[in-house]
């Protein structure tokens, strides 16, 4: 039986990488599983349904390697999953010039290389999905994980301007936006931190704490995190943003609770601004 959907899934050796790919592989889906450690994702299978592909998503090489690899292997791609990625702490200051641009061409010029090169067989197809791995954090913000927020908030405005382009052309789109999942990614070997400024110590440290002592106590499950990305990508009518986790939920409700009420505490100075 040919597979409903062919995924390329980055990151796809742990966390939310590996539970969305036992999920479309559960209902016999065909998945590109790319990642640096190409052994791992052996791990997910040895049937026809199941490649291995040696990506690491910030080189062009691997990229498109990768991608033609895939089509190679099964004539096209249908749902494209930009999920690898890491943490990293560490307040404005103490982030160096080559720590953020690491994490920019990690979070956001690598997913939106790897999306530009699906985009043309999706078109020519007319269907196709292009689902982006961001976090409560592409809406929100706290103290020491500027990079990381200003990666995902990066990441989300490309995306909902790629949705008002595609959607005509039979493409979904969906940033997904995660609360605290239990995946890896707070372990000490994965959490990377800048070096610290003792000026920060009482702002940023509380998230330093969080992030050291939250392994393995986060909250959500990613299993039942891919089955809601399959629900949501089954929809009649998918949402463009879906927010997983009741903590992740009661943030964003939080922010734009406060973004509402600024805007209207500000609004007559805001519209008074137009030449008489």
């Amino acid at each position: 039986m040919a597979p409903v959907r062919v995924w390329f899934i980055t990151g796809a050796s742990s966390g939310f990488g590996r539970a969305i790919a036992d999920a479309a592989l559960a209902r016999q889906d065909a998945v590109v599983a790319a990642g640096r450690d190409v052994e791992t994702l052996r791990a997910l299978g040895d049937d026809d349904r199941v490649l291995a592909a040696r990506l690491d998503v910030t080189d062009a090489t691997e990229r498109e390697a990768a991608v033609a690899a895939a089509l190679d292997g099964f004539g096209r791609i249908d749902v494209l999953v930009n999920n690898a990625g890491r943490t990293q702490v560490g307040a404005v200051e103490e982030t160096t010039d080559d720590e953020l641009r690491d994490l920019f061409e990690l979070h956001f010029f690598g997913p939106a290389a790897l999306t530009r090169l699906v985009l043309p067989g999706m078109r020519e197809r007319g269907s196709g999905a292009i689902v982006q791995m961001s976090s409560v954090g592409g809406q929100t913000t706290a103290p020491g994980f500027g990079a990381y927020c200003a990666t995902k908030f990066a990441l989300e405005g490309l995306t909902q301007a790629l949705h008002d382009e595609v959607a005509a052309m039979g493409i979904r789109t969906l940033i997904v936006e995660p609360g605290a999942f239990r995946t890896g990614l707070f372990r000490p070997d994965a959490a990377y931190q800048s070096a610290e400024l003792s000026a920060y110590a009482d702002v940023v440290g509380a998230t330093r704490a969080y992030v050291r002592e939250g392994d393995g106590e986060q909250p959500g499950d990613p299993a039942k995190a891919a089955a809601a990305i399959l629900a949501a990508l089954d929809a009649d009518r998918p949402p463009l943003r879906l927010v997983l986790g009741a903590d992740a939920i009661a943030a964003i409700r939080h922010r734009t609770d406060g973004l509402v009420a600024e805007l209207d505490a500000w609004e007559d100075v805001g519209a008074a601004t137009a030449l008489e």
